[in-house]
């Protein structure tokens, strides 16, 4: 568990952050421009401290009180939005020069091998070649690359994709795809980009004005009607889920969610394997019964959770899948008018008819 407690000032701009983060996985730090997102990163990294401040990774304390552990010993991989590497040394030299750092971090262990990050992340081919002939995301690879090397108990990902143009980003997303799956490093990653987040992230620290609004398991915090992201032009849900077989003759696969199962275009990977899940709000409708004759492949039993107006006119609708309403979150967008003339309220049993399902981690 990574435990944080920041607060001070920084001329005009106040921060006063709490929030725990699991050991594993990736924990996404999220909210509006200058909310304090990378101060928050620079905290934990060491390189700015406020007048307050706590910091546990793993039950070891790396701030508190008068205990400071300076940047230079804490073992932490940080990957900024630039990749900083150095011009004058080799891709080869630039990954290595990571090993090198690794025994100067206090915890560091030599965990990550190198022939193991090369892999992954496919560096080998780029060895020889200048950084200075490197397309934006082949540099952040080899940033990465660097990070992991370093032998971190924590990495750092200060919106690493926000220099790359689109096709930049589609190139380097399945590399951090793999990194999470592969690794049991935690990683801190903040962006600005919810689509990244909806990928990547596990848990979400919502921020605004130098402080946390939210925290906790991105499911949960997605669907949440009292929060601003269902506010969103786009909000949608994700689920997490598992390939349970495919059927090559209509192309489709059976993907079982918590409390139900659902139809995805695509054979999505073998079976047992697990898939992220994302449905747009405006893509599920309701009605009291099921439908017969009709188009739409999924439709399920949920209960009504909690309904938050948007305007006048729209409705954000909270559902647990399941007619027990057990499982998975759920979000529905409907109008108002549909909402009062089937005279829906939370707790009701209803049908979720939805229209499209995206596979948003590979």
């Amino acid at each position: 568990m990574i435990e944080a407690q920041f607060s001070g000032q920084q001329g005009s701009f106040k921060l006063n952050v709490e929030f725990a983060a699991p050991s594993e996985g990736v924990t996404a730090l999220f909210g509006p421009s200058g909310c304090g997102k990378t101060t928050v990163l620079r905290c934990v990294a060491g390189l700015t401290r406020l007048a307050q401040g706590k910091l546990v990774v793993d039950g070891e304390v790396w701030q508190e009180g008068r205990r400071f552990v300076p940047v230079h010993r804490r073992a932490i991989g940080y990957v900024f939005q630039e990749a900083s590497l150095f011009p004058h040394l080799s891709v080869r030299e630039n990954i290595e020069f990571g090993q090198k750092r690794a025994k100067r971090a206090k915890g560091s262990r030599q965990t990550i091998g190198f022939d193991d990050v090369v892999d992954l992340l496919a560096i080998a081919p780029l060895f020889d070649r200048p950084t200075s002939r490197l397309s934006g995301g082949e540099r952040q690879r080899v940033a990465i690359g660097r990070a992991l090397l370093s032998q971190p108990r924590l990495l750092l990902m200060d919106e690493p994709l926000s220099a790359l143009d689109r096709m930049g980003r589609e190139e380097i997303l399945p590399y951090l795809e793999q990194l999470h799956r592969t690794l049991s490093i935690p990683v801190l990653y903040v962006s600005h980009d919810m689509r990244e987040i909806e990928r990547l992230a596990d848990t979400l620290v919502l921020m605004r004005h130098g402080a946390v609004r939210a925290a906790g398991p991105i499911a949960d915090l997605l669907s949440d009607p009292s929060l601003p992201l269902v506010r969103m032009p786009e909000p949608a849900s994700v689920l997490d889920g598992t390939v349970k077989e495919y059927d090559p003759g209509y192309g489709l696969a059976t993907i079982e969610v918590p409390g139900g199962t659902l139809l995805v275009a695509g054979d999505i990977g073998p079976t047992g394997s697990t898939r992220r899940l994302r449905i747009e709000a405006s893509d599920v409708s309701l009605s009291r019964h099921a439908v017969k004759d009709i188009t739409i492949l999924n439709a399920l039993p949920v209960r009504i959770d909690t309904v938050q107006p948007i305007g006048e006119t729209q409705m954000t609708v909270r559902l647990k899948l399941g007619e027990d309403g057990s499982g998975a979150p759920l979000l529905s967008r409907v109008s108002r008018l549909s909402w009062d003339r089937l005279g829906f309220k939370p707790g009701d049993t209803v049908v979720a008819q939805i229209k499209a399902v995206a596979l948003a981690r590979t």
